[in-house]
């Protein structure tokens, strides 16, 4: 017990310190993982921990992590995908499996070693992309699509690669296969067996078309328990009112599926996300989702630290040359694969850039296979020892391929991909600076009303999709004065601010309010303090983003409590005149760049109208009841 708690501690208290200093330098949690496992790698050596069969476990975070992105991906998108899965992702394991199988016979590796290293290095970790293009909102786009495809693909792939590996194998290296097996390097948790200790697997002794059977089966009964049996499971499991039961229930159902999968030789991640994609239109999706994430981020946590501590530091000094030179001779051929097939899918601009940087490494499933190659004889365990180097240090550069991402690459295209802004109408009465999920609704409406509008957004990539729809607008930051005067600001009526920049809409609010004074400015405001923000630099049209939302929510709460619509409607109306009240006083003290907290002044008026607030809207809701 004594040790499981220190060894706990240890792992804990190196994340707490480190992640949050990772990310503060902007590096990132994954890589405050790593360098967490780095750190403390020799204090584990010392109490000899063995971080091998930690890893095991800790992997067991990106079986919950692919059942999450199912959760989010509706069959329909699954479908959808199919050519990206199937043409991209396909296509990368396979190029990449053969162009590392030629370049490792060029230096005198037989055939069948080098296909067995091509299939191991051809997989890329599914743990860190997928953690950093969600922790970096990145996952919708092209390039976070296609190499979602890609990883899942991968994921698919490991199933026929552990078929076809014992095909490779080499009769000298059996016997030093059979000794490493012994030296506790397992195969990583996944179900696929390690050719030592008693099995559990329902398919040992079958012949071919048996086991494809049995896998049918078993994906039938996921997709079975996922659309049929969660329904009532769930609804009687909150009969009983107790959370943890369905925190429980959740693990369950996630822990089962996973071990089904591992029972007839498939791959958990892929058992789980499948089940995930079925319950994507569940009503206990959220609820799933929430109870499990907190498990995932541990563990993945724990899983990339195993990665940090699990370098062996004395073989790669020893061999620090032949180790850097493999690793970036992978990163750099698997980029130029990824390139290539970017451009073949056309995925373009900055998205390129990031599926080739993302999916560069090797992944977490090369531990898997390289301990099942060694176990079977298929790779010798010398070779076996720098490849898991090479995996290592390629999984540990990652973190640091986004941050060249994000820092050189991405700001060359948000200018607009070399794209120089478009030739403006310069005479529209209404001119629209942003066409995202505002903008663009707001621009649907004045035209559905018969008005004419100049749309502007510097999102070159969103404008070229919705002009694909046949939606004319105009590329161009709307920051920039000579582009507003270029659109017609100096003739027009109306200029509405729906950018989604907090301080860009600062910017466009205080030029426009100050240089024409007679142009009535519509301003989105993302929380309350910002009104008082944009009412300051002299815009007095304010809207706040989501109080509208909110009205329209308490109004529907007051009429499931049983008022008439009507009723609630005028409850809701006296609340909004009241709440405007109280905002035109209190702008009166606000002052810019000051927490309203610390503003004494703010403080005081707020307590001052306060209970009077209060009192004259209970009492205008009691006339509203009576019908006053």
């Amino acid at each position: 017990m004594t040790d499981f708690l220190l060894l706990a501690t240890i792992f804990l208290v190196a994340g707490v310190v480190a992640v949050p200093i990772a990310s503060r330098l902007g590096l990132g949690s994954v890589l405050g993982y790593l360098i967490a496992g780095i750190a403390i790698s020799p204090l584990l050596g010392w109490l000899a921990v063995d971080v091998i069969s930690i890893q095991h476990f800790a992997e067991f975070g990106v079986v919950m992590m692919l059942f999450l992105v199912g959760l989010e991906l509706q069959p329909k998108a699954l479908w959808e995908m199919r050519g990206q899965l199937f043409g991209l992702g396909g296509g990368q394991v396979l190029l990449t499996t053969l162009a590392v199988m030629g370049v490792a016979m060029m230096f005198g590796v037989p055939w069948q070693i080098s296909l067995a290293v091509g299939m191991v290095l051809a997989l890329s970790s599914t743990a860190i992309v997928l953690q950093t293009l969600n922790e970096k909102g990145l996952m919708r786009s092209d390039g976070g699509q296609g190499s979602f495809s890609v990883l899942l693909m991968q994921d698919i792939a490991v199933i026929p690669m552990l078929a076809f590996l014992p095909l490779l194998v080499m009769p000298e290296l059996m016997e030093l296969g059979g000794e490493a097996a012994g030296h506790g390097d397992a195969a990583h948790g996944d179900g696929h067996g390690d050719g030592h200790g008693p099995s559990m697997s329902l398919v040992d002794g079958l012949n071919g078309w048996q086991t494809a059977l049995m896998n049918l089966a078993a994906i039938a009964a996921v997709l079975g328990i996922g659309s049929v049996l969660t329904g009532p499971i769930f609804r009687f499991i909150s009969s009983a009112n107790l959370r943890e039961l369905f925190t429980a229930a959740a693990l369950m159902l996630v822990i089962g599926i996973a071990l089904l999968m591992s029972l007839v030789g498939l791959s958990p991640a892929l058992g789980t996300f499948l089940a995930g994609v079925v319950l994507a239109n569940s009503p206990y999706r959220h609820e799933l989702e929430s109870d499990i994430d907190p498990f995932r981020g541990l563990l993945l946590g724990l899983f990339f630290m195993t990665v940090g501590a699990s370098i062996n530091f004395a073989l790669l000094f020893e061999n620090l040359g032949s180790v850097l030179g493999m690793t970036i001779g992978l990163i750099v051929l698997k980029a130029v694969i990824l390139m290539a097939l970017a451009f073949v899918f056309r995925i373009r601009g900055s998205d390129k850039y990031l599926m080739a940087l993302g999916l560069a490494q090797a992944g977490e499933f090369g531990f898997v296979l390289l301990s099942f190659t060694v176990a079977g004889g298929i790779i010798p365990q010398a070779i076996s020892d720098i490849l898991l180097l090479v995996v290592a240090l390629s999984m540990l550069l990652t973190p640091g391929l986004f941050i060249l991402y994000d820092r050189v690459v991405a700001p060359r295209f948000v200018a607009g991909e070399d794209r120089e802004a478009d030739e403006m109408p310069g005479d529209g009465k209404i001119i629209i600076a942003g066409a995202g999920r505002i903008g663009g609704l707001v621009d649907r409406i004045l035209r559905a009303a018969g008005h004419e509008t100049t749309v502007i957004d510097y999102d070159s990539r969103k404008l070229h999709i919705m002009e694909r729809f046949g939606v004319r607008n105009y590329f161009g930051d709307a920051r920039r004065p000579d582009l507003l005067a270029a659109a017609g600001i100096a003739e027009a009526q109306i200029l509405i601010v729906a950018i989604d920049d907090r301080e860009g809409i600062d910017q466009i609010v205080e030029y426009a309010a100050s240089t024409y004074p007679d142009l009535h400015v519509i301003g989105r405001a993302v929380d309350r303090d910002h009104v008082y923000d944009l009412w300051f630099k002299g815009c007095r049209d304010i809207i706040r983003e989501t109080y509208d939302s909110s009205l329209r929510i308490g109004r529907s709460a007051i009429e499931a409590m049983g008022e008439d619509h009507e009723t609630a409607e005028a409850i809701v109306a006296a609340f909004n005149e009241q709440d405007r009240k109280a905002m035109l006083a209190i702008a009166e003290v606000h002052q810019t760049g000051v927490a309203p907290h610390e503003n004494e002044a703010y403080v005081a008026r707020v307590k001052e109208m306060r209970s009077d607030w209060e009192e004259n809207l209970t009492a205008r809701i009691a006339e509203i009841r009576v019908g006053g």
